[in-house]
């Protein structure tokens, strides 16, 4: 059980940290008409029709430059490990060829003969 919850609330801690600019504009969207008429910097000019996108680019800007500062701080902190490994030699071993006696084996003799080989090829006569 703690376990089940402890893994919802990581999920739940990185999803948030993703999508921050989502619940800016969220929350933005929700509250349009106190952000028009109470945060916004130019609710005194009402022809400039800005309807408190100022102070909603400034809440933008403001989560983009923590999140730069955040990765810098993640940066900092990252610890680097380096890996080297003298690279893989692969190795073939040389076979090896065993010499015999030449009397231990018989020598395989060709005994057959054909006449027909004889009969067709006949070299060439000198004319002299």
């Amino acid at each position: 059980m703690l376990n089940r919850i402890t893994a919802i609330i990581l999920l739940v801690a990185l999803g948030t940290a993703n999508y921050s600019r989502f619940f800016i504009y969220a929350g933005f969207e929700l509250n349009k008409k106190y952000i028009a008429t109470t945060l916004c910097e130019n609710r005194d000019k009402p022809w400039l029709h800005c309807n408190g996108k100022c102070y909603f680019m400034k809440k933008i800007n403001q989560a983009a430059e923590n999140e730069k500062k955040q990765e810098a701080k993640d940066n900092l902190t990252q610890f680097e490990i380096s890996f080297f490994q003298e690279p893989f030699q692969l190795v073939f071993i040389e076979p090896t060829i065993i010499k015999t006696k030449k009397g231990s084996c018989p020598v395989y003799a060709y005994q057959y003969s054909s006449r027909y080989i004889e009969t067709i090829f006949r070299p060439p006569k000198l004319a002299a």
